[in-house]
């Protein structure tokens, strides 16, 4: 892993709605940018619903939050319907954007696939803070306390 701060690898990918997002569009703001392993499945339910129960909080810190996934749009229109997301959720098909954030590796039991985590990127579009192992219950409160401080530096 990279220590922190570095400039955070640029991304372009699709919302639900075939709308492109770069990172580019969000400097100047504080950017949240977790990778998840599957729309509507336990683990990823529990912490998208600690995003979005943060996500006002986050936004009048000047935050947005965007998720990502190898999810095909529909079903990431389906998962935000569900369960009342309140944020952006990106398609990255080909795995690319998730392997330049290093979210790809070895899971329980040997197997490869999305890793559960999540960057911190400041105004200026560096990595400031990766969470390598989230815990999705409490996230969202993690990530507030944790914005606080870097805010507060």
């Amino acid at each position: 892993m990279k220590n922190v701060p570095y400039e955070a690898p640029e991304f372009s990918l699709r919302d639900g709605s075939g709308v492109s997002h770069s990172l580019a569009d969000y400097r100047g703001k504080w950017v949240i940018l977790y990778f998840y392993p599957k729309d509507d499945t336990p683990g990823c339910t529990v912490e998208a619903c600690s995003l979005r129960d943060a996500r006002d909080t986050l936004a009048e810190m000047g935050a947005e939050i965007i998720g990502v996934s190898r999810d095909e749009p529909n079903s990431h229109e389906k998962f935000k319907q569900k369960h009342s997301l309140n944020f952006t959720l990106l398609t990255d098909a080909d795995a690319k954007v998730i392997n330049d954030y290093g979210a790809w590796g070895k899971k329980m039991f040997g197997k490869e696939g999305i890793l559960r985590k999540t960057f911190i990127i400041n105004p200026d579009g560096q990595v400031v803070k990766v969470y390598g192992r989230v815990t999705p219950m409490g996230h969202g409160d993690a990530v507030i306390e944790e914005l606080k401080t870097l805010q507060s530096a």
